[in-house]
């Protein structure tokens, strides 16, 4: 990334509209910490994005460049049908659609009085249908969910389930089985939900015969299968946060050290690696570079289920260069089927690059955007690597570890803000939130946070003054409901009766002045943006079930309906500075929005997962289902 340079397309990248964003560029000095006088705090992008802010805010009602039969109107039977999702959560009964913008809202009647109707084309949904804006993803991972789609593990109930399963792929997949070369993939295994205690392993290769006290112990894991053994295989855990691999992957990654800062490499009791890398230590292995075709493969499949979720939109957290470079490559040539706001990868043994590479604001129909840094604090909770201020209850022997020193945060955070970057900080336990905090404290003094916007992606366990302090600094919190239904099950063991009530504590986090934005961390759970709605309304499983009972898991942190929809639309625009043409169904927006077959926003609670995506769109045009 470091030094490069493109030819870029600026759009919007507004705090509320023009006057706003001119305003916002004012009061542009901060403290850097430890650095003594203030220094200039340059936002050269926001200056760059005034032209075409200016003209997306005062579009007028009609697309010069529409066709009669890109206008039309899309109704409800019923007078409230459409959600527009504005400041006062106003409801509708038709929106008006002019090429690839929302021309007109209104009741029926108005919008026939205000259009003629012999050229304007009439739609409506199915009963009982309901139009909200398009749905985004705040947190997700693109290329790693079709990854994880070719060799899924989460439905795999034990060690051995899951290496039936990779044994099973490999027999059905000719290109694969016979070819013991190629590597094989996989993801979603989740250690918390098998019966056994403990880390998955490889079988040590050279094992002596006598040795049966080793073989026996290990005869499940993946080098004790015929069909496996001497195969390059690498299953990425649930929560991203492991990788279990074979024994041929760690023999192609030696040497490895004996240890590395901000993970582990597991290791049986005579010091060797059984085939378990966590956080940091990910990044050891060796791995072939993929092929563009691997790539395509990948996203063809998440867009796919994307599209069919109601998904029109996705903040991808954490590009790596390959992933970047791949979504410039298909927005180049107009071929991004879905909106990505990315998220780029910092690397601490790279050279800083904000000073020196251009972010993409809204480049080619505002398609992509990577305008922001994400820096991983810590690790997680399901792997025991979050960073705690006191040990796990169930691991006395740690209190989780951060992937970064403190004095990285202090250093780079004020340096990204200063360049013109969001800064979206990935931060799990309680004591890697705190140390963030006091690293984006000292970064925003004196700074104009709406023109920053800076992030806590997870914001998952923080204490209470933590919690006021969010609030008050005006920092977004990036969370992910479905997370609390996957995890309530075994928090309390992990962190007591104490501390899990600041786990997932979004009611607190929203009462303290936070503004939060939902997202699902795909593939760590499912993709389904009405799952973590479900989850953040209710803290209880599919099948109406929690730690404490059919209310759900403490559930006076639930959020409101409005608040979740909210979260995945309106807020997750403002989240990623496209507030000004996503996120509602407003006059002068883009036309992005999703037909639900019910309105979610007062079925019983029993029937939301039930719902189906009837149509998505994008730019007014049905890319699943139609209209």
């Amino acid at each position: 990334m470091s030094g490069s340079s493109e030819s870029l397309v600026f759009s919007t990248g507004s705090a509320t509209g023009p006057t706003a964003v001119l305003n916002s560029i004012k009061d542009t000095s901060m403290p850097a910490p430890g650095k003594g006088p203030k220094e200039s705090y340059s936002f050269w992008p926001l200056f760059l994005g005034v032209t075409s802010i200016v003209a997306a805010y005062f579009l007028a009602r009609k697309d010069p460049t529409a066709t009669l039969s890109e206008v039309y109107a899309l109704c409800s039977e019923q007078a409230n049908g459409v959600h527009i999702v504005d400041h006062d959560n106003s409801k509708a009964q038709c929106v008006v659609v002019n090429g690839s913008y929302i021309a007109d809202i209104g009741s029926l009647e108005t919008i026939k009085n205000s259009w003629d109707d012999k050229s304007l084309q009439i739609r409506f949904v199915k009963p009982g249908a309901i139009i909200i804006p398009g749905i985004s993803d705040s947190h997700a991972h693109i290329l790693e969910y079709g990854a994880t789609q070719q060799l899924p593990l989460e439905e795999a109930r034990s060690i051995q389930d899951a290496v039936a399963r990779v044994r099973e792929y490999i027999l059905l997949t000719p290109e694969i089985y016979n070819d013991t070369s190629r590597v094989i993939t996989g993801g979603g295994w989740d250690h918390t939900v098998w019966p056994t205690t403990g880390w998955p392993s490889a079988v040590r290769v050279n094992f002596h015969a006598t040795d049966l006290a080793y073989s026996s112990k290990y005869q499940s894991d993946l080098d004790a299968d015929g069909v496996i053994r001497g195969r390059h295989v690498i299953l990425q855990s649930k929560d991203c946060h492991a990788l279990w691999v074979s024994s041929k992957v760690i023999e192609a990654s030696l040497p490895l050290p004996e240890t590395i800062e901000g993970g582990v490499i597991v290791r049986d009791d005579s010091g060797r690696p059984t085939g378990v890398l966590l956080d940091n230590a990910q990044d050891l292995l060796k791995q072939p570079e993929l092929t563009e075709s691997d790539l395509l493969r990948r996203f063809k499949v998440a867009v796919r289920d994307a599209h069919r979720y109601g998904l029109t939109s996705i903040h991808d957290a954490g590009l790596d260069p390959v992933s970047l470079a791949f979504f410039k490559r298909k927005a180049e040539t107009g071929t991004l089927p879905i909106r990505i706001y990315g998220m780029t990868y910092f690397n601490e043994d790279e050279p800083y690059w904000g000073n020196t590479t251009i972010p993409i604001i809204g480049s080619v129909n505002d398609r992509l955007s990577a305008r922001s840094v994400k820096i991983f604090a810590d690790g997680a909770l399901r792997t025991g690597g979050a960073a705690l201020y006191e040990t796990y209850s169930d691991n006395p022997a740690t209190n989780g570890f951060m992937r970064l020193d403190a004095e990285v945060l202090f250093d780079v955070i004020p340096k990204f803000l200063r360049d013109g970057w969001q800064v979206n900080v990935h931060a799990i336990g309680d004591r890697a939130n705190g140390i963030v905090l006091d690293a984006f404290e000292a970064s925003l003094s004196g700074a104009n946070v709406t023109a920053l916007r800076p992030r806590l992606e997870h914001a998952q366990m923080m204490t209470p003054a933590d919690m006021i302090r969010l609030g008050k600094l005006g920092v977004i919190a990036s969370v992910q409901p479905a997370h609390v239904i996957s995890d309530m099950w075994y928090a309390q063991d992990r962190l007591g009766p104490d501390r899990v009530k600041s786990l997932y504590a979004f009611r607190s986090l929203v009462d303290n002045g936070a503004r939060i934005t939902l997202g699902s961390d795909f593939p760590v759970e499912s993709m389904n943006p009405l799952f973590g709605f479900y989850a953040a309304i209710t803290r209880k499983s599919p099948t109406g079930q929690s730690p404490h009972g059919p209310e759900g898991w403490f559930p006076e942190q639930r959020l409101s309906r409005e608040e979740a929809l909210r979260g995945m639309t309106i807020d997750a625009a403002y989240a990623s500075f496209t507030e000004t043409y996503l996120g509602s169904l407003e006059i002068g927006k883009r036309a992005d929005f999703t037909v639900l077959s019910r309105n979610i926003m007062n079925i019983p609670v029993e029937e939301i997962l039930g719902t189906e995506v009837y149509a998505t769109v994008i730019d007014g045009k049905p890319v699943y289902g139609s209209i």
